[in-house]
């Protein structure tokens, strides 16, 4: 695979993640009647997420700026191995695509971090503004948006199970976007297609 389509991919998903995020943080209310109820397993609805995957903050006024410092340099690494895979010439299309996932999904959420607190005022009690004069935070400050939520079945643990029994519990309850299914499919793809990903063509 060229470079030139690997980076079409990046470019692609990079387009629809930011088109996603964009529509849904500038016709969602944060916390608020906005959800859609697509099927009773699939929903839309606005979070953001100040930290990392599952909702993780790193405590610590410069947390926030640490987290986003630390995807740039990632991303800027993620680059290096998406070009160097390519100019090689024997890196297999499995270990390419992966890459080129992994990258624009890291690249998608590094946008939300680094430009997002100053473009945008905050979602909650009324619908954002895109490019406003009262941004709700700074740069490399800002949140991630959040949106596809698949509640496939909720249900109570049985009495007898280890530390959880009878708690409630919901699968699958993470609340995620495009540019991290894009991640998990790259990783994904990686583990499954190890082998076929790392074969050196010769």
């Amino acid at each position: 695979m060229t470079l030139r389509k690997a980076y079409l991919i990046v470019f692609i998903i990079l387009l629809v993640d930011q088109l996603s995020k964009i529509y849904i943080k500038t016709n969602f209310i944060y916390g608020e009647s906005g959800q859609i109820d697509v099927t009773g397993w699939f929903k839309i609805i606005l979070i953001e997420n100040e930290g990392m995957a599952w909702g993780t903050v790193i405590p610590g006024i410069y947390g926030k700026l640490f987290l986003t410092i630390f995807r740039l340099v990632a991303v800027t690494g993620i680059g290096y191995w998406l070009w160097d895979s390519v100019e090689r010439k024997h890196s297999s299309n499995y270990l390419i695509i992966a890459i080129s996932l992994i990258l624009a999904g890291a690249f998608g959420n590094i946008i939300d971090s680094v430009f997002y607190g100053v473009i945008f005022d905050d979602s909650y009690g009324h619908l954002a503004t895109l490019f406003t004069d009262k941004p709700y935070g700074t740069w490399f400050h800002g949140k991630v948006v959040d949106m596809l939520y698949f509640p496939l079945f909720e249900g109570n643990w049985p009495e007898w199970f280890p530390i959880w029994g009878g708690q409630h519990f919901k699968f699958f309850n993470a609340i995620f976007n495009i540019a991290d299914m894009a991640i998990s499919t790259g990783v994904g793809i990686l583990i499954v297609f190890n082998r076929k990903a790392f074969h050196h063509q010769h």
